[in-house]
């Protein structure tokens, strides 16, 4: 008797030692803010405690075989050591989503469906009658041809506009989102590394919008004692500097990015761990760390006022926890109607996905 046998699929778990070492390799680049040269001596570090390597394959021969599958480059002949590649870039943010967004529940592919039917490309199970004006393209013609033939029998056929029934379609909208990150010097301090966590969780981010919808749009901006705007291959080398915390800046650079954008939906997600303790006035620096200081907090308040004004609602993502600062985040998330999340480190990429996808079926107006 002919058939066939099937037996149990067992997944080859096994990984060279190259692709062991590229992983942890790739990990530290973001501890390192995409330092090459100081990512290798920290594994080369670890390969002297935890004998990564042997006497077949050596760190020499890993070097070498990330230079020629493209992964690093050597770096300008004035310079010493080696540079990072756009590949490398490129996997490092698929791994940080992979990391943070993986176990998570995929969506609908594309883009944004709305509560709001009518004239769209994503068709519903909903039926109605045809009315004047309908898009021909969502004309259901089995239903239809059904109704024609209760109607009229199958002797005097015809179709006739009362037989017409619609499938309705659902509008896809498109959102614009910034996400601000803090690289004040707080970021680093009391022994916790607050900055790798947001830019992997930012870097997740736009690589699940450029996957899952390619018509959004995402910048990005960091913000110290001043704000500017940094791109997407930018963001594996960014570093806490030794800032002070210019909220104001972040937000007046975010509200411009916005209202140079044509989506109906915009959104700011701020990564942050503190109060704003900085302003700018003219050419000089208003500061002041201790307390909330009324003139910065005003100013901020503000802002937050301004971007309720023009329906862009500020989603706040503090990584700290301390009674005053969760203060400062319930006054101004009430001043924007926006929202807060208070997280630890581990759960912050859960949070900004799962806030994003939210904001998208809601359809911010």
């Amino acid at each position: 008797m002919l058939g066939f046998r099937f037996t149990q699929y067992i997944e080859d778990q096994e990984q060279s030692t190259f692709d062991q070492l590229l992983k942890i390799f790739l990990e530290l680049l973001n501890y390192s803010s995409g330092d090459v040269t100081e990512a290798l001596n920290w594994l080369n570090e670890l390969n002297k405690e935890y004998n990564l390597t042997n006497q077949e394959y050596t760190m020499a021969q890993f070097i070498e075989e990330l230079i020629e599958k493209g992964y690093i480059k050597e770096n300008e002949p004035s310079s010493n050591g080696f540079i990072l590649t756009a590949k490398s870039e490129q996997v490092i943010r698929e791994k940080a989503l992979e990391e943070i967004f993986g176990k998570l529940k995929k969506g609908n592919h594309g883009n944004h469906t709305t509560p709001y039917a009518g004239k769209g490309d994503e068709q519903t199970p909903d039926l109605r009658p045809f009315q004047f004006g309908d898009n021909l393209d969502a004309i259901a013609f089995t239903e239809s041809m059904r109704n024609a033939q209760i109607n009229h029998g199958i002797g005097n056929f015809m179709l006739t506009e009362n037989d017409l029934e619609i499938r309705e379609q659902e509008f896809k909208s498109q959102t614009a989102t910034v996400v601000m990150i803090d690289i004040s010097h707080s970021m680093i301090l009391y022994g916790e590394d607050r900055i790798t966590p947001a830019k992997k969780t930012a870097m997740g981010l736009a690589e699940l919008i450029k996957r899952k919808y390619p018509k959004d749009t995402v910048n990005f901006i960091v913000f110290g004692n001043d704000a500017w705007e940094v791109q997407l291959k930018d963001l594996p080398y960014l570093k806490v500097g030794p800032y002070h915390t210019n909220t104001v800046a972040g937000l007046e650079l975010a509200m411009d990015i916005l209202r140079r954008k044509k989506n109906a939906n915009k959104q700011i997600f701020m990564i942050t761990d503190g109060k704003p303790t900085c302003l700018k006035e003219g050419i000089k620096y208003y500061k002041n760390s201790w307390g909330l200081d009324k003139k910065i907090l005003n100013k901020t308040m503000n802002l937050a006022h301004q971007a309720r004004r023009l329906r862009i609602p500020i989603t706040t993502f503090m990584v700290a926890k301390d009674s005053w600062l969760v203060k400062f985040v319930k006054d101004f998330t009430a001043a924007n109607n926006g929202k807060a999340y208070y997280t630890g480190l581990g759960g912050l990429g859960e949070y900004v996905f799962e806030d994003y996808e939210r904001n998208r079926r809601k359809n911010i107006r």
